[in-house]
Parts: structure tokens; sequence; C-alpha cells
């Protein structure tokens, strides 16, 4: 038999971060300090198609092909790290009108639209997932922002139809989702989003 401390309890007074949930398929690119490319979805490690000795459909609906085309000026503006976010738009889950896809970066603290606009990356295909509140967490907060984004639409072409949000505790360092059709089921439980 072996002690095990308790761990130690995060407050739930503090700041939250709430975005919009992007329904698309979950990517992220890996640089390492000399700019060398890794991607992946969720999940696994991801190929450009075609890439030799890879099976087919390992590109997570293009999103790989996608970042090795652009991988040097994607570096330049990313640097070096792991950079998560949602791929979405054209041919992928509800495709807010969208005729090309966009990788949405996660982290607001770090990207702004504005200043992926002024370098010249928003043309890459680079975006940021819509910021819909900072500052103290409670689930009224976070009720009101899922109704608000449900009544005004999406922050990406005003799509009529979004899929929720998603809430960034800082004080507990967790995320959670809430979605306006079939929270409570899960997963493609009720939702009638557009294939």
């Amino acid at each position: 038999m072996e002690f095990e401390a308790f761990p130690k309890i995060g407050r739930l007074n503090r700041d939250c971060t709430i975005t919009e949930k992007i329904d698309g398929t979950n990517a992220q690119l890996l640089f390492s300090e000399e700019g060398i490319l890794l991607c992946g979805s969720r999940t696994r490690q991801i190929w450009p198609e075609g890439t030799e000795g890879k099976p087919k459909g390992c590109d997570n609906m293009g999103f790989a092909g996608w970042a090795y085309d652009n991988m040097s000026a994607l570096f330049k503006t990313l640097g070096p790290g792991r950079h998560y976010g949602e791929w979405a738009g054209a041919g992928i889950q509800r495709r807010y009108d969208m005729t090309e896809k966009r990788f949405f970066l996660f982290n607001t603290k770090r990207w702004t639209l504005e200043a992926l606009m002024t370098n010249g990356a928003y043309e890459l295909g680079l975006d940021v997932v819509p910021l819909i509140y900072e500052g103290p967490f409670t689930t009224n907060i976070c009720n009101n922002a899922l109704e608000a984004l449900r009544i005004t639409g999406s922050g990406i072409n005003s799509f009529p139809r979004p899929e929720g949000i998603m809430v960034y505790h800082h004080g507990l360092r967790v995320m959670a989702k809430a979605t306006i059709v079939g929270d409570a089921g899960g997963k493609g439980k009720d939702d009638q989003s557009p294939s």
C-alpha cells in the first residue's frame, strides 16, 4: 500500500473564455524550432493524400494537404509549437455557407482575426474561432451566451444554425462544451444539422 495525496482543488469563481463551437473537424499543427511540420486530427497523426506508404483517407478532409502546401507561410505566422483548431467550411459538417475550408485557431488569447488579416495569414486560410465572452465564470453567463448564439446565429457568415459554445475555465484549466440542439443526448443525438 502506498500513500497518495489528495489533489489540490481549483477555484470555481475565476475567469473563463467562451467561444463559438465550430462544427468541422478537429485538427492540429505542430512545428519544431526548425520549422519541421507534423499534422494531426484530434486522435492521430495525418498526412497529405497520396503520401507513399500511408492509407487513403488519412488526410482529415484535406487538412494535411493544405498545411504542407502552405508550410513555410504557416510557420512564419504561427512559429514553433502546437496549434490546435477546427478545420471547417466547404464540404465539412455544417459548411457555414463557405466556398473554401479554413483553419479556425482555438487560442483567442494569442490570435485575433485582425492580426491574421494584417500579416496576410487570413488569405492562407487561417482564422480564429469567434470570441463570445471573457470574464468571470457563472453558469448563467454560459447559458446566456448559448441562447444569444442561438438567436443571432454564428459568428461565421451569420450562419443561422450555429452548433454551440466552448467554455475554457482559466482557474480549473478545463474545457467544456454545450450545444444548442441535442446537448443532453451527446454527439449526433437529436441533431438535425445539414449534411
